[in-house]
């Protein structure tokens, strides 16, 4: 299943039933799980982990050394989950000192020329369409979906559940469950399509609008309004979810709602 075109290193962990197409070259220190399918002109470097039954299409680069000046030759790592699809021409780059690993969890889908930089962590279930470039130490959560051609600054958090609208310049959080959308990126409403289709029950999306009518719609500043919110509104898990998303947000988060 491995082509006699593609350069292996002796070292390098490949499962079992892995398929690895024609000149594609795998370097040392790599680890491959088993059944995942590797298309042609594929490199992946050094300190590359990927899952199991995972798809990587040609002219992607896996694990390339970090586009960053602080970067000294540490070792470090990208570590991809099982069931990730990575198309073609996708770029992910290995840790720097900071975290020492760029992270991409299971079941996702990077689509065509994403670039991944270093010191990210995406978490599982994730789309990334078509050409977002991600920058250093941003945190995407689970079953966040990004629009194709969004740029997203370094450090930026994007909450799970939320969806990114498309060709959005992505500077400030992204709060769990939201739409984000406009310029500058401001608050679009609820991603009540997407939590009603993974199973959120009509009670829960509207305590999820309750809370964020405090947080955008009510003219207060955040600090007011998250004491509002836990001094008004039952506690959830998806309140406090938001309500620590807001808290813990250093970069600050996105604009309400803007007519």
């Amino acid at each position: 299943m491995i082509s006699k075109l593609s350069q292996i290193h002796d070292n390098a962990k490949i499962g079992d039933d892995v398929t690895i197409d024609p000149f594609t070259v795998v370097h040392e220190n790599v680890e491959i799980g088993e059944g995942t399918w590797i298309g042609s002109n594929v490199t992946i470097f050094p300190g590359a982990r990927i899952g199991k039954n995972c798809k990587i299409f040609p002219g992607a680069v896996i694990a390339g050394i970090p586009q960053d000046l602080k970067f000294q030759g540490e070792e470090s790592t990208v570590e991809i989950g099982d069931y990730t699809t990575i198309r073609e021409c996708v770029t992910i780059s290995r840790g720097t000192i900071d975290k020492r690993t760029t992270k991409v969890g299971s079941n996702c889908l990077l689509m065509a020329y994403v670039h991944i930089a270093h010191d990210c962590y995406v978490g599982n279930h994730v789309i990334i369409a078509n050409s977002v470039q991600v920058a250093g130490h941003v945190s995407i959560d689970d079953w966040a979906i990004i629009g194709g051609s969004s740029a997203i600054h370094q450090f930026v958090k994007v909450g799970m559940h939320s969806m990114v609208s498309g060709g959005s310049l992505v500077r400030k959080d992204v709060p769990p469950f939201t739409k984000a959308a406009r310029e500058p990126l401001s608050y679009a409403g609820v991603n009540s399509l997407g939590l009603r289709r993974r199973g959120f029950s009509s009670e829960a999306i509207g305590h999820i609008q309750e809370v964020y009518r405090y947080l955008f719609l009510n003219s207060l500043n955040n600090s007011r309004a998250l004491e509002e919110i836990e001094i008004n509104l039952p506690a959830t898990k998806e309140r406090d979810e938001i309500v620590n998303f807001i808290r813990s947000s250093e970069r600050g988060v996105m604009k309400g709602y803007i007519n």
